[in-house]
Parts: structure tokens; sequence; C-alpha cells
């Protein structure tokens, strides 16, 4: 039987007026997979805090067993600024204690893709926010822990970091972990129940995020509570679901006859068909056309020679990783950034609009619906559909009474949420999204998922959330970091395999360099680990013969001294010397293990 963790018994907690739990009891044990879903401001991130003794209850019970061994990663990444990466996620441990270890190896090679002196001396007030996030992630995942408690772990994480997140947390099965995070497919790789948070309790669910739905859906017919907008998109989500990529539904445990009844009626998430006449009637035929590109980011290239052609109604998920550009080359289709070379051709009709990852265009003196009325009353979206302004703020999470709220007053994510409203009500018929995703909880994602469901323009995606790139979008295309820009059928799952067999490719060449280079370093190495050896050895019968003397001098304070002294220089020698042995086998490619 799983030895209990933690237990929450009729825990309530509130900030000033709200009341954020209110007599939650719940438990996690040892291998638990739990997924914390919810809306912002839900209380997900104090049930959290509350689990690991940051917050204290107001009322209620925590209990913990006596040698749990608990690390947690809040949302945002603390350090001295003055602290390096090794000061931070290594603290106080020697080089020879962790090289030697694989598991910690592999943890700086999965987020860092090295351990290099280089890379651990760069300062933390220096790193961006991924690299800050990949910092707090190493510091936890080298410990020795069994419960994990992780804050929005994706955000600032590119494809490929989400993806080996996953395989590195279910590689370790004796981990217990509890996560919040908007992004739904690392939900459904890496957990087995889910939470939800709402009017201050916690509704308990087997299965990830996929399973939830269903069980929510499930739950809700049960009540007789499906008529509204909201399990409408409840229902409308399963139906993506049930047609989504095999992998995502052979998780899950679910009754899925109770859910193909569910679902047997609705249709699907958006007409293609339709939609595409519809948008070629408003775009003509030509979108974007780019011939022999070639672009620049300062003195980075970005593109060389590509071809791309963007045609209307597509829906394209540019994927990539971090630095390879991506961003630049939206820039470029919005006309902010010239290419080096080469042809851009853009359509007569085309009215693009551009989503950028900052915020500095909002007024913070203007109301939220004055700022949305700026632009205009009332948004066409296509076939006929058209929404108020009004209409659009609550369909993307702000209710009547936050229409007056302060832009000053709002949180980071819904800003983000009133850009985009802005956006939309300029009615393009192009938009171009860079991470229009960041700070969204799952129901403002799906609300927005419905949206674009029913936009009928061109739509370009950057965004590292692999759920909301599969939903929204039917064409990926990939930027490997090779000037070349790639189509992708089969998505973010090809793109991935075709990063690893990049990196493998270059393994192996940098393998063959270093190989046919390198051979009069080998046999340095080896007479230097020969050596090294030989003066361990010496050092080490030193330390023992001056041990043996400091015990005979032990009534000789003079002598006790200059023996302890020396004894002193002597460890000190020594360390430095299995510092290089250890150095100088990892050089060598030899596992510390196997060399002694």
């Amino acid at each position: 039987m799983a030895r209990n963790l933690v237990n929450l018994e009729s825990v309530s907690k509130a900030f000033d007026i709200k009341q954020l739990l209110d007599g939650v009891s719940l438990g996690i044990s040892e291998g638990d997979r739990i997924g914390i879903v919810g809306r912002n401001g839900s209380g997900k991130s104090t049930l959290i805090r509350v689990m690991a003794s940051v917050e204290p209850a107001d009322v209620g019970r925590v209990t913990r067993a006596g040698t749990v061994r608990i690390g947690l990663l809040s949302q945002v990444d603390f350090a001295d600024p003055h602290a390096t990466i090794r000061d931070v996620v290594l603290g106080d441990r020697a080089k020879h204690e962790w090289a030697g270890e694989s598991a910690i190896r592999d943890v700086f090679d999965g987020l860092f893709g090295g351990h290099s002196d280089e890379l651990f001396d760069r300062r933390f007030a220096a790193l961006s926010g991924g690299e800050r996030r990949r910092v707090g992630l190493a510091k936890l995942l080298i410990d020795d822990l069994d419960l994990l408690l992780l804050d929005e772990p994706t955000n600032h994480l590119d494809v490929e970091g989400v993806a080996w997140l996953s395989r590195h947390l279910n590689s370790r099965g004796d981990l217990a972990v509890a996560v919040i995070t908007h992004d739904r497919w690392f939900l459904d790789a890496v957990t087995d129940r889910t939470w939800e948070v709402v009017d201050g309790k916690v509704e308990e669910y087997d299965g990830g995020y996929s399973a939830f739905v269903l069980a929510k859906a499930e739950r809700s017919r049960q009540a007789s509570a499906m008529e509204g907008r909201r399990n409408q998109l409840i229902r409308k989500e399963l139906a993506w679901l049930r047609r989504g990529p095999p992998a995502r539904t052979s998780k899950p445990k679910f009754r899925v006859d109770a859910a193909n009844e569910l679902i047997s009626n609705e249709p699907p998430p958006r007409d293609g068909t339709e939609l595409l006449r519809f948008a070629r009637n408003r775009l003509g035929n030509t979108v974007y056309e780019m011939h022999h590109a070639l672009l620049h980011a300062g003195s980075k290239e970005i593109l060389n020679d590509s071809y791309w052609n963007i045609g209307p109604g597509d829906r394209i998920g540019l994927v990539g990783i971090n630095g390879a550009g991506k961003t630049t080359l939206m820039r470029a289709l919005a006309g902010e950034a010239k290419f080096t070379s080469g042809k851009l051709v853009k359509g007569v009709t085309v009215k693009s609009a551009f989503l950028t990852q900052h915020l500095d265009e909002l007024n913070p003196t203007w109301r939220v619906l004055e700022a949305v009325e700026q632009v205009a009353n009332r948004v066409e979206l296509g076939n006929g559909k058209e929404l108020s302004a009004s209409q659009l703020c609550e369909r993307l999470g702000f209710n009547k009474e936050s229409h007056w709220t302060p832009v000053g007053d709002l949180s980071g994510g819904e800003r983000r949420r009133l850009q985009i409203t802005r956006l939309l009500m300029e009615s393009p018929n192009v938009l171009l999204l860079d991470e229009p995703t960041n700070d969204f909880d799952i129901e403002t994602l799906t609300e927005l998922e419905d949206l674009l469901d029913s936009y009928s323009g061109t739509i370009v995606i950057i965004s590292h959330d692999r759920y909301f790139l599969e939903r929204v979008c039917d064409r990926f295309v990939g930027m490997l970091g090779d000037g070349q820009l790639r189509d992708l059928p089969r998505g973010v799952e090809q793109y991935l395999e075709q990063r690893a067999e990049m990196i493998v490719s270059i393994n192996k060449k940098d393998a063959s360099e270093k190989s046919s280079s390198s051979a009069a370093r080998l046999r340095e190495l080896k007479k230097d680990l020969v050596r090294v050896e030989r003066q361990l050895e010496k050092s080490s019968q030193k330390i023992v013969n001056l041990e043996h003397e400091l015990e005979k001098a032990s009534f000789d304070a003079v002598l006790l001294t200059s023996i302890g002294e020396e004894l002193k220089r002597q460890n000190e020698q020594h360390s430095n010397l299995e510092e290089k042995w250890l150095s100088t086998t990892i050089e060598l490619g030899i596992d510390s293990a196997d060399a002694t």
C-alpha cells in the first residue's frame, strides 16, 4: 500500500473577503500524479502552497509524513540576482559529488543542453524567463524528493522542453507530482487524476485532462445541467477529443459508451469547407507568397532561399526551437521587419492583425469595455456571425462587473485577453498570433478556441501550448534553426522527431571531428589519469600517516597545531586531485563508478 505523504482535513483559507478554500479534505500518496485545474484566481496556487506549508491554513489541519521531502516550484522564479546558475542549482555541492551521477547529468542535458562551467557561471539576473524556469526545475529535479508541487512548470518552455519534462517525470514512477498548468497536452501526458478547484471546493476526477472533460460532461448530463454556454463548450471539446490523435485517448479511464452518447449528434468543431469558401470571398486566392527569401535578425540568418505559400483559410502552427526566428518571421509577414533579399507577395485584400508578446499598447487609464469600443462596437466573425464589444469581452472572460475595471488594475493574463479582444474587434482577415495563450486558464483557452473555430480568415500561430496548436491548426511548419522551413504533415510529433534526428546528427558530427583531431589528446588524458591516480594513492597514505601523528601528539599543543595545518593542506591537495581525476574521467567518457 502506497505511503500517504500529505493530508488536508477540513482546510479553509481566505484572502481579505475572498474564500479560496472552504472545508477541503484530500490527500496525496506515493506515486500519485495529479493535475490541478480551475479558473485563474480560483485558489489553485493557494492549495499547493498550503500543502507545502508555505501558507498556513485558517481552519483545519495539514499533516505530513514525518520523513516526507517536498519541493515547490512557484509561478515566479526568485533568486539572488548576483548568484550564478551553479549557486542556485547546486549550492555547496562539489563537482565530484554530482558530475559522476548520470541522473543529475541527464537533468542538466535535458534542461540546459549540457553542464559546462561556462553555463553554470552565468548570473541569474541575466537569464530569460524560460532560462529561470529551467533553473528552478533543475534545482528540484536533482534533489531526492518524495513529492513535487509544480505551479505552471511549462511557462516559457518550448515544445521540446515540455516533451522532455513529461518524459523525465514519467520515468520517475516513485515520485508523487501535483501540477497546476494550463498546458492540457502536458496534463494528459503526465497525470492520471484531476482536481478541479471551483467555488472553494476541490472536485476529484480519475484520469488526465481528456478523462476530466469526459467525466465532467457525464456528471453534468446526470445532473440534467447540459443547457447553457459552458456545457455546450464541454460537449464541443469532447467531439474534438474523439477525433483527435489516438494517443490522446489511450490513457484516460472513462466510460466510452456514455461519452459516445453525449457527442453522437455533435457537429464538427468547424465546417472547414464553408469557412474556406467564405475566406476566399474575403481574401482572394493569395494571402502571402514568399520567394527566395533571405531573412536576418541582426547578424543571425533566419531563412536562406526559402519558399512559403499561405493561402485563404489556412490555419498554420509555426513551431521551432527558441532562437530559431519564429517571431522575426512573423514580424516580417506583418511588415514590421524586412527581408534581406527575395520577395514577399501580399494579397491586395489582406488586412492582417499581429498579436505581439508585448502589452505596452494598452493605456492603464482605460476601462476594459472602453478599450475595446475604441477599436469598434461590433465584430464580424464570418458567415453572418457577429458579436458586440461587450459580448466578445464576456466570451473572453470579462464579466459585466469587470467591464469598468481600469486596465492598470488587470493582471498579465487579463491584459493578454484584452489585447486579443481588441485585435478581433478590428475585423482582420489574417491573424498573426505570437504566444496568444500565455497566462490563460483552461476555460478561457476553450473560449478562445471556440471563437477561432468560427473565424473564417487565415491564422498563423506561434505557441508552446501543444494542445492549443493541435486543436486550432490544420497545418504545421517547422523551424529547426538551419535557415529552412519544413512542412510537417504529422504535426508537432514529426517536429520533435526531426529535432531528435538533428541533435543525433550534430552529436555524431562533433564526435567524428573530435575523434579525428583528438587522438593525441586522448593519449595525454590517459597518461594524466594514471599520474593523478598515483598521486591520489600517495596523498591518501600521507593523510593516514598525518592522522596517526595527530593522535600521538594530542598532548603537545605546538606539534598538534603544526600537524593539523599540514593535514589541512594535504586534504585540500587531495580534494584538488579528486577534482582533476573526476574531470579527466568525464572527458575520457569513463563512468566514475567504472573508473573506481
